[in-house]
């Protein structure tokens, strides 16, 4: 069995500004899975800055708080209980409109690799 508890996984400023807690992954896990497991935060006012992963497929789900999310041309507002689908390839990024911190989790499939991910 593998557990991982949320509060002791140390959160990081990913690529895109999003403050990041890598929850499951492969490389770090010692697992064979075909997908990441990330937990996001973007705090009120910020953004994640505009980013594309060439060959991942990413689904958010959002927890907590409300924003808008963009990819490529199209932007729609999100909240608590929404799921989110980012194809491989397009132009993302997530702002939070909202007055308490945005947090979501983050699947990506095939897992995230810093290789992949283009930030703009």
């Amino acid at each position: 069995m593998l557990l991982k508890s949320l509060s002791q996984i140390e959160p990081f400023i990913a690529g895109d500004k999003t403050i990041i807690r890598e929850w499951l992954h492969p490389k770090n896990d010692g697992v064979e899975l075909a997908y990441s497991v990330a937990f996001a935060e973007v705090e009120p006012g910020n953004a994640s800055l505009p980013h594309t992963l060439n060959n991942s497929s990413e689904v958010y789900i959002i927890l907590e708080g409300e924003g808008l999310m963009h990819i490529d041309q199209e932007t729609q507002m999100v909240r608590n209980g929404d799921l989110i689908l980012i194809p491989a390839g397009a132009e993302q990024f997530i702002e939070n409109t909202g007055t308490h911190n945005l947090r979501f989790i983050c699947i990506v499939s095939p897992p995230w690799r810093s290789d992949d991910e283009v930030v703009f």
